[in-house]
């Protein structure tokens, strides 16, 4: 793969102490992020903010928009975090956001972020799509389709692929080798959420499902290795032999 973008779950920066950001987690992405960059390829982050903020929960009780730009807000922290721990190891950076925070980032430009990657700069989008109601799913999801990435890759802290029941709890649980759109919708197997997936089956963005926590999973994803789950719109589903 030349081009792909990452999107990543807020928790993870979180580490084990389950909020905030860890600066151990941090420099755990940033390293996983710049052993892909050293390989030429051009890498996009999407990032979630729920190591701040989840609106369902902190934002009960809020007007829902204001929560989720609460949220969106949340993002915008993490980019700038993630951006400082990869140009701490010489991985050239760009925030691009959604929501214009001119002091920190660029605003987000379709043309100008794909002229930072074919300038090999990491971009990372904070601030989701910039409007509520609309995951950080779906925020990866519009991106990969707008930067052309050749994959979405969904990079999971606790879990290493899709899987038929959850795993932590069902130890008789599959996991999907394959899996094509149409099953990841109609069984909710929690790929990601249903919008995101409706838009990425609709242009036929293949998604990989995987665990960064586990070091050179993102080189291997990359270099093709059968890790994690390949979610794809013409694609027998089938489990790990």
């Amino acid at each position: 793969m030349k081009r792909v973008l990452i999107k990543m779950s807020g928790a993870f920066l979180a580490g084990d102490q389950g909020f905030g950001v860890s600066l151990e987690a941090t420099q755990s992405f940033a390293k996983e992020i710049a052993a892909a960059y050293s390989r030429g390829v051009q890498i996009a982050v999407v990032i979630g903010g729920g190591n701040f903020w989840r609106g369902a929960q902190q934002g009960s009780g809020m007007d829902p928009a204001t929560a989720d730009y609460v949220g969106m807000l949340g993002t915008i922290m993490n980019a700038v975090v993630l951006q400082d721990a990869l140009e701490a190891i010489g991985v050239d950076t760009r925030v691009q956001t959604s929501i214009s925070v001119l002091e920190l980032a660029e605003p987000y430009i379709r043309r100008r972020a794909l002229r930072h990657l074919e300038k090999g700069r990491v971009v990372i989008f904070g601030g989701g799509t910039g409007n509520p109601f609309f995951t950080t799913d779906t925020a990866g999801a519009l991106r990969a389709l707008e930067i052309e990435a050749e994959a979405l890759l969904m990079a999971k802290n606790d879990i290493d692929g899709v899987y038929n029941a959850d795993p932590r709890t069902d130890k008789s649980a599959k996991k999907y080798q394959t899996l094509s759109f149409l099953d990841a919708i109609n069984k909710d197997l929690g790929v990601m959420d249903t919008t995101a997936l409706s838009l990425c089956m609709d242009k036929d963005m293949p998604i990989y499902v995987f665990n960064i926590s586990v070091e050179g999973s993102l080189e291997k994803i990359l270099m093709g290795e059968p890790i994690g789950t390949e979610v794809k719109k013409d694609i027998k589903t089938s489990f790990v032999k």
